[in-house]
């Protein structure tokens, strides 16, 4: 199974107020955990970043001046997902997920469905009701270090969220065989053929 663990930055909260500054991924194959391909791309917004966000994510305005527009960077997105793969963000449905879709409209991208997981989902269904499920508390419940890994940047949440799926996964089926977790549809662009 083809997994694509993804995270965007953002200029806030709000998908349609605020813009995608940055989208990382990683390709994996559940079971063997092997990085197999990365994506990650700065993106241009309309707005100027807040010097707020600059601060939390060490995005700046002068790294996304010439990036590619939302609607390159989320073609390109898309076309490094593929045909098949199953999504994997940390709040993907109320987030990620929703900031892609409100992007797609915005730039008259066509989408398609694509199946995705939630990996709070996963920490759920371990830990209950226990001390939340951001990113953070579950990494340091899993017992893994940030050290050396800038959080916040798209790229540094995308590797540290790998390993916490990698491990969450592995408690919930050991053999990989099948997912723990159910799963929510979201869109991407759609595959355009030349």
């Amino acid at each position: 199974m083809n997994l694509i663990i993804f995270d965007l930055e953002t200029t806030g909260l709000s998908p349609y107020h605020h813009e995608i500054i940055q989208i990382a991924a990683v390709k994996v194959r559940a079971g063997h955990w092997h990085d197999e391909a990365h994506f990650d791309t700065y993106v241009r917004p309309q707005q100027r970043v807040p010097s707020f966000i600059s601060g939390l994510t060490g995005i700046t305005q002068a790294q996304v001046e010439r990036a590619p527009s939302p609607a390159e960077a989320l073609v390109s997105f898309s076309h490094f997902v593929g045909e098949e793969a199953l999504l994997i963000a940390h709040n993907g449905p109320g987030f990620d997920m929703r900031f892609i879709a409100e992007n797609c409209t915005r730039h008259g991208l066509p989408v398609r469905p694509t199946a995705m997981l939630d990996s709070r989902a996963f920490s759920r269904k371990i830990w209950g009701g226990r001390s939340g499920h951001g990113l953070d508390p579950i990494l340091h419940r899993l017992g893994l270090s940030t050290a050396g890994v800038k959080r916040h940047d798209a790229r540094g949440d995308v590797q540290l969220l790998a390993q916490a799926v990698r491990k969450m996964w592995g408690q919930l089926v050991p053999d990989f065989q099948t997912c723990p977790v159910e799963s929510k549809t979201g869109v991407i662009p759609a595959l355009v053929r030349d």
